[in-house]
């Protein structure tokens, strides 16, 4: 089993981006600072990331995200033919929300779809990778969207001149997701995810037309969605591949509710990855039933931890919550991490950075609890 598979408290990906990087954000758009001071703020909200990561304990940690506006931005951003698009591409939706944050539906902008040939202008996540490799002694995790995520900009109308059919797209975005994965290979990078939230979207009947009516029946974003997953993933010894699976998460909220279980069979066992990211934090997620299809040279990482509220779990919760998915999965093929992102986009969770910090500190712990 890889190495990595022994670590047991995990982190998905993104974290609260400072109000100093937001505002340098809009200054950088409104022409009042230059890129190279805003690089600066940037670097720093990454170092801090990494800071509060190590300070909780984690032996994985990520850059935080920070240099995205979105956790599938930074493919837009680096490939020419995307077209124009604001933040709505990736917001759009029917957002479920408890009292506290409320519900929200946006529209799916009528003029959002790819509308010419992609081109890589830049690499997506090397400037992450490098920068942070560099600032820390943890494993750097590098986090990249699954290719048919982006069928949300493939439109039967806009695109249909650069890409006849929803196939020829999402091929092409495999070859790039492909490449980057070989560059950040190459640049001696040992943990890279895929997140993936578009699986658990088709267990809603809503949402789950929308994908269909790009051309896929369920049966085929099962088939030839895994297929072009495991293209991207490729063979690369010696490294560790994620899959992280939930059920949207933006401002804390969230899209569909429901369980794994008509997934679980065909995405645990076909995807190639070594630890899958599983949302488990409430009964949205439904019951660890669905775990017994995690085949045995796979780790299932429960996201147990909330990124949602500031709710503070407690060591002996969740080491009482692990030890009810041992009765489907074996402890030592076991792992936990919060259940998503803290901050999705630059749109943060309704958490604080103590929030944060408390929640990866009491991973680490309910880990040593668990496995020494």
């Amino acid at each position: 089993m890889n190495s990595l598979n022994e670590v047991r408290a995990d982190v998905v990906g993104s974290l609260l981006r400072p109000p100093e990087l937001l505002n340098a954000g809009k200054e950088l758009v409104g022409g009042r600072i230059p890129p190279s001071e805003f690089k600066r703020v940037e670097d720093r909200a990454v170092d801090e990331a990494l800071e509060l990561q190590e300070r909780a304990g984690l032996r994985v940690v990520t850059d935080g995200e920070m240099r995205r506006e979105s956790f599938q931005s930074q493919l837009v951003e680096s490939v020419e033919g995307f077209g124009t698009h604001t933040m709505d591409a990736y917001l759009w939706g029917e957002w479920h929300g408890d009292e506290a944050v409320g519900e929200r539906t946006l529209e799916r902008p009528t003029d959002l779809g790819v509308v010419g040939k992609m081109r890589r202008k830049r690499h997506l996540s090397v400037e992450e990778f490098v920068y942070a490799r560099a600032r820390t002694n943890r494993t750097v995790k590098v986090t990249l969207p699954s290719p048919t995520l982006y069928a949300n900009f493939w439109s039967p109308r806009l695109s249909r001149e650069a890409y006849p059919t929803l196939d020829e797209f999402v091929e092409d975005v495999a070859e790039i997701l492909r490449e980057e994965v070989e560059e950040l290979v190459r640049l001696g990078a040992t943990y890279i995810q895929l997140d993936a939230p578009h699986y658990p979207l088709l267990l809603d009947r809503k949402t789950r037309e929308f994908y269909e009516a790009r051309g896929w029946d369920l049966d085929r974003w099962l088939s030839r969605g895994v297929e072009l997953d495991n293209y991207v993933i490729g063979d690369h010894p010696g490294v560790t591949f994620a899959f992280h699976l939930c059920r949207g998460n933006q401002g804390s909220r969230w899209l569909v509710s429901g369980s794994y279980a008509p997934l679980a069979r065909r995405v645990f066992g076909g995807v190639n990855a070594n630890r899958l990211m599983l949302e488990y934090d409430d009964e949205r997620s439904g019951g660890f039933e669905p775990l017994v299809h995690v085949p045995e040279d796979k780790v299932a990482v429960l996201g147990l931890v909330t990124t949602k509220t500031p709710r503070r779990e407690t060591a002996e919760e969740l080491e009482e919550r692990v030890r009810e998915a041992s009765r489907h999965v074996p402890l030592e093929r076991l792992a936990i991490s919060p259940q998503c992102g803290f901050a999705t986009s630059v749109i943060g969770n309704a958490v604080s950075v103590e929030d944060e910090e408390y929640k990866l500190r009491t991973l680490v712990e309910t880990a040593r609890r668990i496995w020494g």
